[in-house]
């Protein structure tokens, strides 16, 4: 299989992974998340700001770092989709928060996608920087490297096993402030691996992903230092 062919099917896979994951808990597991109604706008406000911040932030890193094309960023896509999700709900006067039931998905998907880009080879531009680790790498052009896709992968696969564990338990906290946690952990593991990527940076050290990673963590704060007051165990049990 080529390297596009590769990074499609675990695209794909990483779609069905997460939909199962997102299945087994609220029918499986019966996980009591607050009664959202998910509706067409909603969700279109979800897809477009996903695709958009995947293509042009993506594409944005490839320039910063002196490649030509286009590029897909999952981070990217992370951010569009917050972006676009906040504007709509201000725009529709919806106050409540909406994301519980998609934290174990977006985890679960990060950590099966990061997996395609590791096995696409050098040409998927996810790779790490060179290393002399005996871990290393050599992704088809001869240098060892970090395989910084799957240091991500690890890191998302832990935080989804840890938030099972909290949510089987039934911990309020984890329920309804799930995917903000899943956000932020994302954002600051992202910030670590950005060191060990071969990307341009914007300010010092610093990438476009590592600003986004920074930003993302800095809205995780905020929504989870501002949410309503937690539901009692007799709302959890009832929802």
């Amino acid at each position: 299989m080529s390297s596009v062919q590769i990074h499609v099917a675990f695209d794909v896979l990483a779609w069905l992974a997460a939909g199962l994951a997102a299945l087994w808990l609220s029918r499986g597991e019966r996980i009591p998340f607050p009664a959202v109604t998910m509706t067409i706008p909603y969700l279109a406000a979800l897809m477009c700001g996903a695709a958009a911040g995947a293509y042009v932030l993506g594409s944005a890193n490839l320039w910063l770092s002196g490649q030509a094309g286009v590029a897909r960023s999952i981070e990217g896509a992370v951010f569009g989709a917050i972006v676009a999700i906040e504007l709509y709900k201000h725009h529709a006067g919806i106050r409540t928060r909406t994301g519980s039931r998609f934290a174990l998905p977006f985890a679960v998907g990060v950590a099966v996608g990061r997996i395609g880009c590791f096995l696409s080879g050098i040409e998927d531009f996810t790779h790490g920087t060179p290393t002399t680790l005996p871990w290393a790498h050599d992704f088809g052009d001869g240098v060892p490297r970090h395989p910084a896709q799957l240091y991500e992968s690890a890191s998302m696969a832990l935080f989804a096993i840890v938030y099972v564990v909290a949510v089987r338990r039934r911990n309020a906290f984890a329920i309804d402030n799930g995917f903000y946690l899943a956000a932020g952990y994302y954002g600051l593991q992202r910030f670590v691996w950005e060191f060990f990527k071969p990307y341009g940076a914007v300010i010092g050290p610093f990438t476009l992903f590592h600003l986004l990673s920074a930003a993302i963590v800095v809205y995780a704060v905020v929504m989870i230092v501002t949410a309503p007051t937690p539901r009692t165990a007799d709302e959890h049990a009832v929802a």
